[in-house]
């Protein structure tokens, strides 16, 4: 891609302004941004995505920690629209942390995201996000249960995404109205410093009353990429150092690894007196991409196994497998589940109108 110059506004047709043309302090500063801005557009860099999500190709790819459950859950998607997409489901489980009914509705387009549930006892959230630019994204989640009871959230965060950074801004429970600031606001800025190294840091504010004085923290992050693996440290304010390293080792195949060491003060005499306490996990996982399925095996340092199967039964059935064993407390999880996705007569015209294949949609989610 040409890089194109880089030119201060300078209304020229103003005689006022005229003198600058030829200000040896204005022509240095504009060169400077010119030579700037070519050597980065040399380099070719790429977006790096944002600070949340350096790991995501071992968190949400290869490890199920987002996918298992425990006891029976049953699931049935209506798709209404393609274009925009519209879809409704009905979940129904039973089983330890799963809530008997869940109904939720689904709306995309290229530049706005709403998916609001609500379960049977009254909980009811929503996320919300509006594509302002192509490079920018605003988001707003609203969680409120019945009773209140100190579970309702508010959050807002603001994503731009540059050609080679990403700046994120999050606000959690903010509030004016004691008089003063409250509530958690984080900062965050990954930066691609070869075609290869991002380097990005985090900045947590917190103040969760009046009576008590804010607390700062800052973690560091760095992320490596190289043609078919990936490696991240991460350096968290509380003291914690993450590590994590992904592959793929076929087409099919991708396996990652992830180590965690948390330090913190305890022991005799506290840090002060060189007591440390330290607690460390180590997880290794794997995942196998079949041509209907999906296998997913994880194990850890304390001695807890895991699997998780999503096989397509048919075109609109899928069922999911999964079970967990943690030999060091002797307790084991089984879950099941089924769904089932259905579009209706109505839909299936829509998309003989529109062709055989609807245009994918780049729904900011």
């Amino acid at each position: 891609m040409a890089s194109s110059s880089v030119e201060l506004p300078l209304p020229y047709s103003d005689s006022k302004f005229a003198f600058l043309r030829n200000n040896p302090i204005y022509s240095g500063v504009s060169d400077l941004m010119q030579s700037f801005h070519d050597r980065r557009a040399k380099l070719g860099l790429s977006n790096p995505g944002n600070f949340d999500n350096v790991g995501r190709e071992v968190q949400r790819e290869v490890f199920l920690n987002n996918y298992m459950f425990q006891g029976i859950r049953a699931e049935l998607t209506r798709a209404v629209s393609m274009s925009p997409i519209v879809q409704v489901s009905h979940q129904f489980a039973l089983g330890e942390r799963l809530n008997p009914y869940t109904f939720a509705a689904f709306y995309g387009t290229n530049s706005s995201f709403l998916q609001g549930t609500i379960d049977n006892d009254g909980n009811l959230s929503t996320r919300f996000s509006y594509r302002t630019t192509p490079s920018s994204i605003t988001r707003a989640n609203f969680s409120i249960s019945p009773g209140g009871g100190g579970q309702d959230m508010a959050q807002f965060e603001h994503e731009y995404t540059g050609r080679d950074f990403t700046a994120h801004l999050k606000a959690y429970n903010p509030s004016f109205l004691e008089g003063g600031l409250t509530g958690i606001f984080i900062g965050s800025y990954l930066q691609s410093v070869t075609p290869k190294l991002a380097l990005g840091l985090e900045t947590v504010w917190q103040r969760g009353g009046l009576t008590q004085g804010p607390d700062v923290g800052v973690s560091y992050v760095g992320r490596y990429k190289s043609n078919d693996w990936i490696a991240t440290a991460a350096l968290q304010s509380q003291g914690a150092l993450n590590t994590s390293y992904w592959r793929r080792i076929s087409d099919k195949v991708q396996a990652g690894v992830d180590m965690t060491l948390s330090l913190s003060p305890g022991g005799a005499g506290g840090m002060m007196g060189g007591g440390l306490q330290k607690d460390g996990v180590t997880t290794f996982g794997a995942k196998y991409d079949f041509t209907l399925s999906t296998f997913r095996a994880q194990v850890d340092s304390k001695g807890k196994l895991s699997c998780l199967l999503e096989k397509r039964v048919g075109g609109p059935v899928m069922a999911t497998f999964g079970a967990e064993v943690d030999h060091f407390t002797k307790q084991a999880k089984i879950g099941m589940g089924i769904s089932i996705e259905t579009g209706g007569e109505e839909l299936q015209e829509q998309q003989q109108a529109m062709g055989t294949q609807p245009q994918a949609l780049n729904i900011p989610f």
